[in-house]
């Protein structure tokens, strides 16, 4: 009568893949939901207190949205979610909600969400959070490449490729947030064309190099990016030199999706790893994506 959904965090664009690149990390936030009276939501850990626990929390609305797709009314669910992920770090915590939502949806909605492949669950999940580099790697796991094949956010589509096992994400987290809207916000609505040229080829090269020869020097070049981190610098200074810092030091470092949080691709100097005001946390890559646990699954009643 029970469904539990745990769903990674991930890491978006790595570099020069903007809106497109992602890897899924082994951190995890776990949703358990039912069918209820009425909408409840409890939240523990990570926006205890902070998050809604109506209607309006994102699980719902993830679940909600996919009922939609499957021409179900809304129904009132009872949520315990259990957050492990920080919130507003750039770690995708709004996309493993979106996804643990998605999911949830679709168990809920019994033999009717049979329809929902992987593909549906992604254009919901894509269309809820606007871009699907972070719901790509948190529903599918792996190392991502997701696209969309139109300007509507719902148009997305995405694959999964297996990086090398010698890929070892690192995770520099501060105790400070900021906001996607925001880091948005400071992108130019053009950029030079060399500059797009730049990224094009080292989004392309960074792919090779996370499947294939993930070395270091082959990873700093690959990590370049000219396409949006150096327009977000203003607005957070201590990712940039934190970023800069470890590039300098030949460790390949980027900022986790909008930031403020810091990836880098290990090994990290022991010297490094300890940056006052930052939690330094090794991670493995995620290779499932979210997973489902049901238990005596109840048939929507709409």
């Amino acid at each position: 009568m029970v469904v539990s959904v745990r769903a990674p965090a991930t890491s978006a664009n790595l570099g020069p893949g903007f809106d497109a690149l992602g890897l899924a990390l082994t951190w995890y936030d776990e949703v358990t939901g039912r069918l209820a009276r009425e909408t409840t939501v409890t939240v523990h850990g990570e926006g205890a207190g902070e998050l809604p626990g109506d209607d309006r929390h994102l699980v719902v609305r993830a679940i909600h949205a996919t009922f939609a797709q499957l021409g179900m009314p809304p129904a009132p669910v009872a949520l315990t979610c259990q957050n492990r992920i920080p919130q507003a770090r750039g770690l995708g915590s709004s996309s493993a909600a979106i996804v643990a939502g998605v999911l949830l949806g679709r168990e809920l909605a019994g033999a009717a969400g049979g329809a929902l492949d992987q593909p549906a669950l992604l254009r919901i999940a894509a269309g809820l959070e606007g871009h699907p580099d972070n719901v790509a790697p948190c529903l599918l796991g792996g190392f991502t490449v997701a696209w969309r094949e139109s300007s509507e956010p719902d148009s997305a589509r995405a694959v999964t490729v297996a990086p090398a096992d010698s890929v070892r994400p690192v995770l520099f987290v501060p105790d400070h947030r900021s906001l996607t809207t925001a880091a948005r916000a400071a992108l130019p609505d053009q950029v030079p064309h060399r500059d797009a040229a730049h990224s094009a080829g080292r989004a392309a090269l960074l792919v090779h190099a996370v499947t294939r020869d993930p070395a270091p020097s082959l990873l700093l070049a690959a990590t370049e990016d000219r396409l949006h981190q150096q327009y977000r610098a203003a607005a957070a200074p201590a990712t940039a030199a934190l970023v800069a810092r470890l590039r300098a030091a030949g460790v390949p470092a980027v900022v986790s999706g909008a930031g403020p949080s810091v990836l880098a691709f290990g090994p990290v100097p022991e010297q490094l790893s300890s940056q006052v005001g930052w939690v330094c946390q090794e991670m493995s890559v995620d290779q499932h994506g979210a997973t489902v646990r049901p238990d005596m699954m109840p048939a929507y009643t709409g």
